[in-house]
């Protein structure tokens, strides 16, 4: 397959030579020809479309992004969209046409046939998020009393059409599953045999109101091509194939990424450079500026505490670090557990020992950072007199016990937050990171200088 010329690509674009681009784009794969396409105008990317036969043009279309694909159709002819969404794998097609609006649907289904338009009724009707939304119904089926012969050869009639023929869903008349066969287990048993005979019985499959990362999850955990999808009634109704469930997994984690560092919007993986500068704004600017406002509370808390610092001005120094590691271990608490709970690898039941853990991992690095900290004290220090009746060992002690109860505190505020989250039905990554670190910083500048003034005496 070759590698597409960029240097010729803009000098054919520029000469508006269209018929020679679609050459070039013939002989490239789909997903590179989309990711080119994707970067030039709308109106250039319609007219090299025009000139793709359709088969090819379908697969490019399908290859670009939602957004992009969303933009391309509003300069596209009502009928040229029709044949790219009729010849989109029925999974991508349902889910363009969620993107479109009312005027868009009311103009393009009726220029589909009727089969499409009722594969993307059914589709569509299933709420977002679930298996049933990301769910294609290309699978293939076969009925237990086909013979290892017809049964393969009734998967090369229906190949063309399928998603995938790797496995093949044994149903029976109410299309009702009952097992799997996969093409070498045809291909390998006797021609006589029956399907029923030859079909494995144990189905690993997902309902259609699961959610789609758990059977996601399902395809990954048990390496599986494609997973069935049922109904109510243990009804075959679509299958979910591997590469869906790849972007299943890469869009989970691009949401939890973003909500994890408090940013809204609609957490597309493809998007960030087909989002506006105003648009990026509306999405950050809402957790940001209250989280600001939020931490003003630890200019109140240091303000309260402005005779200690005129005192002991060495304190000063460690209100960075303080804060730092703080931020630093609450998050590090918080990632593994929000990435436990993702995995379901904990629940609610496992917290007693979750906190356990993290309070023992919280004290081996509170004994160090403190360590650490009280050395820098005596470092820092010296050449320099102490306030009258204070020692700097005193002094570092104070802090550096501060600090290993900050680490503590944090630790475990870092393992609590989205445990406390998922029990209340949100999600943990929503509270996790600004949130902590703004929770972390008003209460560490408390037990900095509370700590400190007990311990001194003040």
């Amino acid at each position: 397959m070759n590698t597409i010329d960029h240097e010729l690509l803009r000098d054919r674009l520029m000469k508006a030579d269209y018929s020679m681009m679609a050459s070039m784009f013939a002989e490239s794969h789909p997903a590179t020809a989309a990711e080119i396409l994707e970067g030039l105008a709308p109106e250039q990317v319609r007219d090299i479309l025009r000139h793709l036969d359709n088969d090819l043009g379908a697969d490019v279309f399908t290859h670009m992004s939602l957004d992009f694909q969303t933009e391309l159709i509003s300069f596209l002819k009502k009928g040229e969209v029709a044949r790219l969404m009729t010849d989109m794998p029925s999974d991508d097609r349902a889910d363009l046409f969620k993107s479109l609006s009312e005027e868009q649907r009311r103009d393009i289904l009726p220029a589909m046939a009727q089969a499409e338009r009722e594969d993307i009724r059914r589709l569509t009707a299933y709420e977002e998020g679930t298996a049933g939304a990301v769910m294609t119904s290309e699978y293939a089926s076969l009925h237990p009393d086909l013979t290892a012969t017809q049964a393969i050869e009734r998967l090369r009639e229906i190949a063309p059409d399928r998603e995938t023929i790797y496995s093949a869903y044994v149903v029976d008349d109410d299309r009702r599953l009952l097992g799997y066969v996969s093409l070498k287990d045809l291909i390998i048993a006797g021609r006589h045999r029956l399907v029923g005979d030859i079909m494995h019985h144990e189905v690993i499959s997902a309902g259609v109101d699961d959610d789609q990362e758990e059977a996601a999850r399902k395809i990954q955990k048990f390496d599986l091509i494609a997973l069935p999808v049922v109904d109510s009634s243990d009804a075959l109704v679509g299958i979910i194939t591997h590469d869906d469930a790849l972007d299943i997994i890469t869009r989970e984690h691009t949401e939890d990424m973003e909500k994890f560092m408090a940013i809204a919007g609609s957490h597309d993986a493809s998007s960030y450079m087909r989002t506006s500068p105003m648009a990026h704004f509306r999405n950050r600017v809402f957790w940001v500026a209250g989280l600001a406002v939020l931490g003003l509370v630890s200019g109140f808390v240091i303000q309260s505490f402005e005779g200690l610092l005129l005192q002991f001005a060495i304190l000063a120094a460690f209100i960075p670090m303080l804060a730092d590691t703080g931020g630093n271990t609450g998050s590090q608490a918080a990632t593994l557990v929000i990435r436990a709970l993702a995995l379901n690898e904990v629940n609610q039941g496992d917290v007693g020992r979750i906190l356990w853990k993290e309070f023992k991992v919280a004290m081996m690095l509170g004994l160090l950072l403190g360590l650490l900290a009280y050395v820098r004290v005596i470092v820092l220090g010296a050449g320099t007199a102490p306030p009258a009746g204070f020692t700097l060992h005193r002094i570092g002690a104070a802090i550096a016990l501060a600090l290993a109860l900050q680490v503590v505190t944090s630790t475990l505020a870092g393992a609590m937050l989205p445990l406390g989250a998922s029990r209340l039905k949100l999600d943990p990554a929503v509270v996790a990171s600004p949130a902590l670190t703004s929770v972390v910083d008003i209460t560490g500048v408390v037990i900095y200088f509370v700590t400190v003034k007990l311990v001194l005496g003040i």
